[in-house]
């Protein structure tokens, strides 16, 4: 146990020997916090709204940052120019790729775009799965 002890006074030596030491005697360690990585860690679920292509460029650099979840509403890009929204949505696509995120649509109006440590649910329809099963029977018989 004192090895343990040993080990973590070396990783945090610096200006608080004196308090790491006078820790160990009494079979405890006090460890700081630290506000500044708690802040970079935490993840953001931030709205945007889509109104032409470049409107795009703030959701690319928040989702390259890696901390942000985009959730975007395409609806007034799509009622001006659908090619435009399209272009929109590939440049989306092949960001979410880039960064092994994902992205999804969802309603008629929005989309979904995460980055790599998240994963968008998608719910299979019953019907379709129920096809898939009496295909296989039928394969079988």
């Amino acid at each position: 146990m004192t090895g343990f002890f040993s080990k973590i006074k070396e990783k945090m030596s610096g200006g608080s020997s004196e308090i790491m030491h006078e820790a160990e005697e009494e079979g405890y360690v006090e460890l700081g916090t630290d506000s500044g990585s708690e802040a970079g860690s935490r993840v953001t679920v931030r709205p945007f709204v889509i109104e032409d292509f470049e409107s795009i460029k703030p959701i690319l650099d928040s989702l390259r940052e890696g901390h942000t979840i985009a959730l975007i509403n395409i609806k007034s890009l799509k009622d001006k120019d659908l090619v435009e929204l399209k272009r929109a949505i590939n440049k989306l696509k092949k960001t979410c790729d880039a960064i092994d995120g994902d992205i999804a649509g969802f309603g008629d109006n929005w989309i979904a775009a995460v980055p790599n440590f998240a994963h968008i649910y998608r719910h299979k329809p019953k019907a379709a799965e129920e096809k898939k099963e009496v295909g296989e029977i039928t394969e079988y018989d």
